[in-house]
């Protein structure tokens, strides 16, 4: 039975294979004539959610900008935060002292903005005035009466208790005399013999000299000690005397003084009357009046610390101040580039003592970004705060309980950590994370707090709509480069290419990239061109260079490839016909670009169960999505020619040469054709390469790289030689995407390379055999087409398969009855 040929399908224009910009639009001759724009183009919906999060200053209102990169969200951001002033928070000082009463927890003050730094030289103002007039007060004429009064009242408390203890003694025979004991002289008792006091230690050699008899002597020696308990007593007596001396002492130079350090501090506290202020300035009052012997300068014992560092008894009195805004006239804006846990959140530093040792107090803390965008905006890229341990951990806390705490990186090696914890700072800073849609998603799902923190996300779209209207908007970004980077101006022709450009960007007719990163390294090599060539103004020559150049500095990829094409290392057949075996297309990705390349698929059907085995997963190198591809293939075979009879066959699937992952369900279709053919024994062509997902029914669905693939075939058509009959089938929604190279749209213009758009399968597999698909009826599908050649085979294999299992059977009944 002869089988009935396809009907024509329909091959595309050269005109549906690119959007051409025509420079006419324009109505200027260069980008001379133009105002460059202000603002970002075509980012509405990112623009007022970011309004929506710097002007709602509430907990957890922070944002999260998400895009691709190179879609101007840093610069958008930073224009955008650049104009907020009026709705700025009030800004505050902040500094630490000293906390006389816990040195390990120094004390936080917060200022009006502006105000700190009058405060540190204020309080330095009336630390020197009181190291001027302390010592005055204590050497004034009031004070020395006073004090001598004091002396001579104490003189004679221990003049009477040392007279009242001697003449206890005289009545004893003993007196209240001085020994000198090698250089000391102290008080002691002494016997009187004959009138006379003669110390202790002589008794014994007025015996000798028979002045006093023995039993005398040890009589004396007797009362002497029973007398040295009186004499303890008496020194402590004297020792309490002295004591309340010192203290009255204290007291009066405590009094002198307190009257002039209460004046002084007296007009602080009624200019800085936060409590914080007023409880640090009582704290050096109480401290400088406990030390005041600072100030007549007397230092305290000991002149240098443990560590050998000599004291600055007035280093106590300093204000660390770590945020000064009083020449911040703005909301504070900060872009951190480099948010390291000491760059962010401050640290304690530590000083070398110079003997190896170190040491750090309240004036060694140091403020970071955060607490420097108080009130105001930071701005981070979310994937810097992965790259130092414990800084993302530490931000959330900061983000959750809106308090801040400095202190050393806990990450930083060091021998020893220091004891500091100073009060924590209340935090008002809007943070501003710029990232892509995947850390977004990666954070929403694995951190449960993230969306509690980063309330507002801003989506940036990597592409916009292809109006007339966005079209001349978008030369005037051109423009406002141009006129940034200083670049030569650029012609409406070379403007129109630049548009081009972006369509191809943006992988669709009908769209254009908002990736302006990558057109400004195009123009910026256009220009550059434009200047070697000697030219004042950019011509689309020019950007059609730069355009090319790029991509073949990037192509060494592609070349090699290529060449193993050349050198049949790559098998691949671009003429005549081979059952089972079809050309399918792949996409590689370099650094640059993509770029494709066609890859030669074979299926072979055997008598099974069904099964169809993808060889690439069998062998642990296919992913999620084309194993996925290959389970639908099982899906249509089953709904196409599995209602009648079960399908026994098993089927292998492979991608030849393929030694890397294989991944996307773009293959389907070529799968499905290579199946069909060896069920039907039609050959197919392999002039023409297949690239298209498939859904159960039969329906052909959009790809992606779809210009890359029809390039790539190209490529490797023209490596071999252009026969005039080869071509691409694609699916039909991919038409819109179409911005291919000038080269193919010329080899469809001359008919030596066809482009055939498809919606189901029955399409494809026509093309390829030159036999109609067939359609279902009640007798089956129609004779002498596809569909019936295979519904025959596989019913033959049904057939085949029920004989075997016959035969199977019989032989199992023979041995059983034997």
């Amino acid at each position: 039975m002869a089988n009935h040929k396809a009907p024509a399908h329909r091959e595309l224009k050269p005109e549906e294979l690119r959007w051409k910009c025509n420079p006419e639009i324009f109505e200027f001759e260069s980008t001379e004539d133009l105002e460059p724009i202000e603002g970002i183009l075509g980012q509405e919906r990112a623009l007022k959610a970011i309004r929506l999060g710097v002007d709602l200053r509430s907990p957890g209102y922070n944002i999260y900008i998400a895009g691709l990169s190179g879609s101007g969200k840093a610069t958008t951001v930073k224009k955008m935060l650049e104009k907020i002033t009026a709705k700025c928070p009030e800004l505050h000082d902040y500094a630490y002292v000293n906390n006389f009463k816990d040195p390990d927890q120094p004390m936080l003050l917060k200022f009006p903005k502006g105000r700190a730094k009058e405060f540190r030289q204020e309080l330095q103002s009336a630390i020197e005035i009181l190291k001027q007039r302390i010592p005055l007060a204590l050497e004034s004429d009031l004070y020395l009466t006073r004090k001598k009064n004091l002396i001579d009242e104490y003189n004679q408390k221990e003049q009477e208790l040392m007279n009242s203890f001697d003449r206890e003694l005289r009545k004893k025979g003993f007196s209240l005399g001085q020994i000198k004991v090698g250089e000391v002289i102290r008080p002691d008792i002494l016997p009187l013999i004959d009138g006379n006091p003669v110390p202790i230690f002589q008794i014994e050699e007025l015996v000798t000299q028979n002045k006093i008899s023995k039993e005398q002597a040890q009589e004396i020696f007797r009362q002497y000690q029973d007398n040295q308990q009186d004499l303890q007593m008496l020194f402590k007596k004297g020792l309490k005397i002295s004591q309340e001396f010192q203290e009255k002492l204290q007291q009066l130079e405590r009094d002198s003084a307190e009257i002039i350090v209460k004046g002084i501090f007296e007009g602080l506290k009624e200019k800085y009357g936060s409590n914080s202020v007023l409880n640090f300035l009582n704290q050096v009052e109480e401290n400088i009046l406990s030390n005041i012997q600072i100030f007549k300068g007397v230092k305290p014992l000991g002149e240098t610390t443990q560590q050998g560092v000599e004291i600055d008894y007035f280093s106590d009195y300093d204000v660390n101040i770590i945020l000064d805004n009083s020449e911040t006239t703005e909301c504070p804006v900060i872009i951190e580039t480099n948010p390291t846990f000491v760059n962010l959140f401050g640290t304690i530093e530590r000083v070398s003592d110079g003997h190896g040792g170190w040491y750090s107090d309240y004036t060694n803390i140091k403020a970071g970004s955060l607490l420097k965008a108080n009130g105001g905006y930071l701005v981070l890229n979310v994937i810097h705060l992965f790259e130092e341990p414990g800084v993302w951990k530490t931000l959330k806390r900061v983000l959750t309980y809106n308090k801040l705490e400095i202190q050393e990186s806990p990450f930083l090696f060091s021998l020893s950590s220091t004891s500091l914890k100073p009060q924590p700072i209340d935090i008002d800073t809007k943070v501003i994370l710029i990232g892509s849609q995947i850390i977004y998603s990666y954070l929403s799902e694995r951190e449960y707090d993230f969306k509690k923190m980063f309330k507002v996300k801003a989506d940036f779209d990597y592409e916009i709509n292809r109006t007339d209207h966005n079209i001349q908007d978008y030369a005037k970004v051109i423009k406002k480069l141009i006129k940034e980077e200083n670049l030569l101006e650029f012609d409406k022709s070379a403007i129109a290419y630049l548009m081009e450009i972006s369509a191809i960007f943006a992988g669709r007719q009908d769209k254009l990239s908002t990736r302006f990163s990558r057109i400004a390294d195009v123009m910026r090599e256009a220009s550059f061109w434009a200047k070697d060539d000697g030219q004042n103004i950019v011509s689309d020559f020019h950007v059609q260079k730069a355009f090319r150049m790029a991509k073949d500095r990037h192509g060494m990829l592609e070349s090699k490839i290529t060449e193993m094409y050349k050198d049949n290392l790559i098998l691949i057949d671009t003429q005549g016909e081979r059952v089972g075996q079809i050309n399918g297309l792949a996409v590689y990705d370099a650094d640059f670009y993509s770029f494709g390349r066609p890859t030669r698929i074979t299926a072979t059907v055997s008598l099974g169960s069904g099964a169809i085995i993808n060889v690439e997963r069998e062998a642990g190198m296919s992913g999620r999505h084309y194993n996925k591809g290959v389970l639908i293939i099982s899906g249509y075979f089953r709904e196409t020619f599995g209602q009648d009879m079960p399908l026994s066959f098993n089927a292998n699937l492979v991608f030849e040469q393929s030694y890397g992952m294989v991944e996307g369900d773009s293959a389907s279709c070529t799968e499905i054709f290579a199946l069909l053919s060896v069920l039907s024994n039609l050959p197919l062509k392999q002039s023409i390469a297949v690239t298209g997902s498939l859904n159960q029914k039969g329906d052909v669905q959009p790809i992606g790289g779809v210009n890359e693939k029809i390039e790539g075939f190209f490529d490797i058509c023209k490596l071999q030689g252009l026969t005039g009959t080869q071509g691409v089938i694609f699916p039909v929604q991919n038409i819109r995407d179409l911005m291919l190279k000038e080269e193919v749209i010329e080899a469809v213009k001359k008919g030596i390379f066809h482009l055939y758009p498809i919606s189901r399968v029955e399409e494809g597999i026509e093309i390829l055999t030159g036999v109609k698909a067939g359609k279902k009826t009640a007798k089956g599908y129609e004779p002498g087409s596809v569909f019936y050649l295979v519904e025959k085979r596989i019913r033959e294999l049904y057939e085949k398969s029920r004989q075997v299992r016959t035969q199977n059977n019989n032989q199992q009944k023979k041995k059983s009855k034997k």
